[in-house]
């Protein structure tokens, strides 16, 4: 190091006074002139999309912004706002709650797809093998497939893929990933005998993909969408009021489990 400036080094930006240039851009042309997810897409990978994979980067954003209060981390949110945290608290513990289980399906999908991608070959083959190799070496649970509430068909998905669809016709993406997506669930389908619904992380996951995101920004841009659904709630909260407000009730207590009370003798 032969300087305090090689501390930190970064391609992001460049600042002066008087100055911000994000990526090479200088700030002031970019304001109003490029969208957030244009934004999003230059901050994270160097260059300016096209229109096209903009629109496409939106959708996926779009679908995964909320999915309503018993989602665990918008209900933390809300119940941290009743505990008189500020938004800010509120959506951090919020997004710490977008762990492997929860929020983590998307970056999971997209490397089970890679996985698929990278075997060639007959697809069917592929898909088959990635999937024994997934529940042996991860979880018996698929990534992106399957829904507590969506049953048969998560609605966002099938949009989403056609979306993928009309993008693929229009050389914007390669369609190879929408392909692995949907041979995933038809294998899916084929091992337990009823449809097993695509869920926003795998479409989500097909979106990413076909753009060439790494599986990991997969969860963090998941995480991006998510913090709007979860600012919503938390200062929907903060308008209702309330105070200490738990998962359930006051009057809906838990189980106990423990040892029966013992008198002293």
């Amino acid at each position: 190091m032969s300087d305090v400036a090689d501390w930190w080094s970064t391609a992001i930006i460049d600042m002066e006074p008087g100055r911000i240039a994000m990526r090479g851009h200088e700030i002031q042309d970019l304001i109003g002139r490029v969208s957030f997810p244009q934004m999003i897409w230059l901050m994270i990978r160097g260059t300016l999309p096209t229109e096209a994979e903009a629109r496409l980067l939106e959708a996926a954003l779009v679908a995964a912004v909320d999915h309503g209060p018993q989602a665990p981390s918008i209900a933390a949110a809300r119940m941290a706002v009743t505990c008189g945290l500020p938004l800010n608290n509120a959506m951090a513990s919020a997004v710490n709650m977008l762990g492997d289980v929860h929020g983590g399906a998307g970056e999971q999908a997209v490397e089970l797809y890679g996985w698929i991608d990278r075997a060639g070959g007959d697809l069917a083959v592929a898909t088959a093998a990635a999937i024994d190799r997934w529940q042996k070496e991860r979880d018996r649970f698929v990534p992106g497939f399957g829904h507590r509430f969506h049953k048969p068909v998560d609605p966002r998905a099938p949009r989403l893929l056609a979306l993928v669809d009309e993008a693929a016709a229009a050389g914007t993406v390669s369609g190879r990933f929408a392909a692995i997506g949907r041979a995933v669930q038809t294998e899916l389908n084929a091992r337990k005998g009823t449809a097993v619904p695509m869920n926003i992380d795998g479409a989500t996951a097909v979106i990413y993909a076909e753009l060439g995101f790494a599986g990991p920004l997969a969860r963090g841009l998941f995480c991006l969408s998510r913090s709007v659904g979860i600012l919503a709630h938390a200062w929907e909260q903060m308008e209702q009021g309330g105070r200490n407000k738990g998962p359930t009730p006051p009057a809906y207590r838990w189980r106990y489990t423990g040892p029966e009370g013992q008198e002293n003798g």
